[in-house]
Order: C-alpha cells, then sequence, then structure tokens
C-alpha cells in the first residue's frame, strides 16, 4: 500500500482484482465469497454483464456536461425514482452524506419559510448519516464526531424507536421543522424498529407540520424486499435521501422530496459539479431495471429469510449468540461479546467477506443475486466461524 495515501481506514491486507456475481477474486487468485457487496453498494454483485455494457456503451458516447445543460439520463432517472417512490422531485450528487447534507440544508430552508430563525432536527441515537460536519453531528455516534469541534448547530438527539421521546420534544420545542431517522439503523447494529414506529413519526410530522426525512442510503434501493424500507410501514416521507445501491458502485447519490419539500430549492440554492451526470445516471438506470426485470426485491425477501432461519438452526443453543435480525439482505448477528477479529477470521479461514459494527454484531449485506446455494454456503462458513469464536 502507498505511503502517499492519508491514513483514513485501517485497511486490510488484501486486494481484489476482480469479481464474478458474489465473488471476489484476490491478487493471489483465491476466490472470497462477498457477504458485504462494499457495504451495501453491490447489489448487482460484480461484473454484471448488463451493467458492464450499459457502462461502456455510455461512456464511448458521454460521461460529463455539467448540471447548466439538460441531462437526458438524468431526468429518465428522476422520473424513475419518483414514480416508484411516490415522491415529486429529485436532486442528484455523488454520496450518502451529500444526499444527507442536502435533506438537512431544504430542512432549513423549510423552517425559515416558516418564519422560524433556529429550525432544528430530530436525530436518533446511534444513527449514521455520513461525514461531512453537519451529517457527522447528526450522527448519533461520539467516535464520528471526536476531534471536529466546533459541531454543527439545530439537532436534537432522541433514542431510536422511541416514540415517547419524540412527543416530549414536540411538547416542550418549537423550533423543530424536521425528524431526520434510518428506517433500520445499519452502521448502529442492524437495528429493525417496532412495525409501528415510522407510522407513528409520520403521525407526529402531520400534527406539528414537520419534514419526516428517511435516510435510506443503506436500506434503499431492494435492500430490505421493497424499493425502499420505508413502503414495509405503508407510510410516504417528505424527503428521502439514496445513494450505495444505486449505482452498483458507480458513485451516485439522490435526494427525493414531494409536496412543499419539493419546492424548497430553487436556482442558487444548492448544486453539484458531478452529481447527476450521465455516466452515473446511466449505471442507476440499468440498476433498477435489473432489480425490476430480474425479480430482485422479492429475492432479497426470500434470500434473507433463507439465510436467518440456516444460521438460527446452525446456532441454535450456542451460548453468546444474542439475537438474528434484520430485513431483507440486510443481517445482523449480535453476539455477547466484541467480534471484530472475526473479520479477518472470516477473510483467511473461511475465505468470507463480512463486517462487524457496533463492536459485536456481525453485518452481512451480500448481493442480492445470491443463489441459493451460496446463500447455503454463507451460512456454512459463518455458522462455523461464530461457534469456533464462541466456543
Amino acid at each position: 500500500m502507498s505511503d502517499h495515501l492519508m491514513q483514513t481506514y485501517a485497511r486490510q491486507p488484501i486486494a481484489f482484482t476482480h469479481g464474478e456475481g458474489a465473488w471476489l477474486v484476490a491478487e493471489d487468485g483465491q476466490r472470497y465469497l462477498d457477504a458485504l457487496a462494499g457495504i451495501a453498494v453491490n447489489g448487482l454483485g460484480h461484473a454484471h454483464p448488463r451493467l458492464t455494457r450499459a457502462l461502456c456503451e455510455q461512456a464511448g458516447r458521454l460521461i460529463h456536461t455539467s448540471n447548466l445543460y439538460e441531462i437526458r439520463e438524468q431526468s429518465e432517472l428522476a422520473d424513475r425514482l419518483c414514480a416508484l417512490a411516490g415522491m415529486d422531485r429529485a436532486f442528484f450528487c455523488n454520496s450518502g452524506a451529500e444526499a444527507n447534507e442536502a435533506a438537512i440544508k431544504l430542512a432549513r430552508l423549510y423552517g425559515h419559510s416558516k418564519g422560524i430563525d433556529t429550525p432544528a432536527i430530530i436525530v436518533m441515537e446511534k444513527s449514521f448519516h455520513g461525514r461531512t460536519l453537519a451529517t457527522l453531528t447528526a450522527t448519533g455516534n461520539r467516535k464520528v464526531q471526536a476531534g471536529f469541534e466546533p459541531l454543527v448547530q439545530g439537532f436534537l438527539r432522541v433514542p431510536f424507536d422511541d416514540v415517547s421521546a419524540v412527543e416530549q420534544v414536540a411538547a416542550h420545542n418549537k423550533s423543530v421543522v424536521a425528524i431526520l431517522v434510518e428506517p433500520i439503523q445499519g452502521e448502529g447494529g442492524v437495528h429493525v424498529p417496532n412495525p409501528g414506529y415510522l407510522r407513528e413519526l409520520r403521525r407526529i410530522c402531520d400534527q406539528h407540520g414537520w419534514l419526516l426525512m428517511l435516510d435510506e442510503v443503506q436500506t434503499g434501493i431492494a435492500r430490505t424486499g421493497q424499493w425502499f424500507a420505508f413502503q414495509h410501514s405503508d407510510i410516504q416521507p417528505d424527503v428521502l435521501s439514496l445513494a450505495k445501491g444505486l449505482g452498483s458502485g458507480v458513485p451516485v447519490g439522490a435526494l427525493l422530496a414531494r409536496g412543499v419539500a419539493a419546492e424548497m430549492f430553487t436556482p442558487g440554492k444548492h448544486g453539484t459539479t458531478f452529481g447527476g451526470n450521465p455516466l452515473a445516471c446511466r449505471a442507476a438506470l440499468t440498476t433498477l431495471e435489473v432489480m425490476a426485470s430480474d425479480h430482485l426485491l422479492a429475492r432479497a425477501t426470500a434470500l434473507g429469510e433463507r439465510i436467518k432461519d440456516g444460521l438460527r438452526t446452525a446456532l441454535s443453543g450456542v451460548v453468546g449468540v444474542r439475537d438474528i435480525r434484520g430485513q431483507g439482505l440486510m443481517i445482523g448477528i449480535e453476539l455477547d461479546r466484541p467480534c471484530a477479529d472475526l473479520v479477518a477470521s472470516a477473510r483467511d479461514q473461511e475465505q468470507l467477506i463480512i463486517n462487524v459494527t457496533a463492536d459485536s454484531v456481525i453485518r452481512l449485506l451480500p448481493p442480492l443475486i445470491l443463489s441459493d446455494a451460496e446463500a447455503d454456503v454463507l451460512v456454512e462458513r459463518l455458522a462455523r466461524l461464530i461457534r469456533a469464536f464462541l466456543a
């Protein structure tokens, strides 16, 4: 690894040369089953032929022009996403952090339009929204924030999945303009809230005239078995942020909005140089097309149940396994002790790529194109690893 790289990552001692479906191939030719998918990015796996063809074709025609001009692929993607999500307008950027930053700016504009001088946004403990100054402030993780003070003002934090805490804030603070929340907390440990949680947040927002802003950077684009995780709850957000799986590895983020929120950004209020360029939008359009034609939403649901059921059977009675939870192909296995060492053990002993978050939660985010046989291999290898670790 180059000495000229800034030391922002404790990188693992491995580099991959190429991928094939759900598998990554290292420099020495060893194959690894990818149960992380680039942290919920490579929903179509690696080197998907339809995506590869689309990107090559688009790169040979036009990669970038800037948002000073109309971009046909961007308009088509906006129409497609708004139809899928029930939203009115889209803004395209390059990442989830940028999408959430845009949501925060939009909420402040909304507050000022209502005459609120210091608009505040309710955010959740153990959340993760990005690493820009505003999004790391919104994030409920002190480790992410440490050393970057002074933090951005205007955030009020409450426990996740606690409706009464939100109602208490509503009763005592008249400056709130929005709630920003993940439908399922990813970095915080794959926490799935109670079934009525989002419906209650929607009710409170309607009651007080707040915006309900959902961070679906990790949960969106079929990861949980619906196009968007909020669709499990039969509610509609006012603002929705997307990234990760949207471009299958090509950087692209999106902010969707409806109603009054969709009218907040006017010329000069927000912008981006690279966001929504033809190549990124072609990647996103192709991703959506493949997911629809190959029925990957239903596949994510079925595979998720297969993996969770397999792990529950294989780990039944194993002392130290606290919980196996998740929705679709967003799965967490919580142990009773820190287990970060399992990442290296999985890689070196089982040729399995996994992730550990919140110290003690093994996080699985495999590609949606995983086969039944590959799902069973994942269960077998991971269960063997966990049993040995806990023994």
